[in-house]
């Protein structure tokens, strides 16, 4: 059983900066593979990035791609979403996602075991 509560959302000009993260219990963390993903009002929940558990593998979608940077601290047992040249469209709830699926399948939400409660994210213009 894994546990996860994001924190760090909040309200932030276009262009802006904001880190998200992610805290995890368990001692199983470092096994999870982990994921971002955000959803918008009336829209569907979207992948946006994800890491392995080693970290030596992540990758984005590509809308995020360039700006979104995902990471994680085994030791501390969190994940974060560095967010920079923050956009209007970026305006989501966002949630993080641990799963022990492969590598490959991490842009489908449905690949995931656990997920946090979200927290929101508003860039305005």
């Amino acid at each position: 059983q894994v546990q996860l509560v994001e924190s760090g959302g909040g309200l932030v000009q276009a262009g802006g900066s904001l880190r998200l993260s992610c805290a995890a219990s368990g001692r199983t963390f470092g096994s999870y593979k982990m994921g971002w993903f955000r959803q918008a009002p009336e829209k569907e929940r979207e992948f946006v990035a994800a890491v392995s558990g080693s970290t030596i593998g992540t990758f984005y979608a590509g809308y995020v791609k360039g700006r979104f940077t995902i990471s994680r601290d085994n030791a501390k047992n969190t994940v974060y979403l560095q967010m920079n040249s923050l956009k209007p469209e970026d305006t989501a709830v966002y949630y993080c996602a641990a799963s022990d699926a492969n590598f490959s399948e991490l842009d489908d939400y449905r690949n995931y075991n656990y997920w946090g409660q979200g927290t929101q994210l508003t860039v305005s213009s």
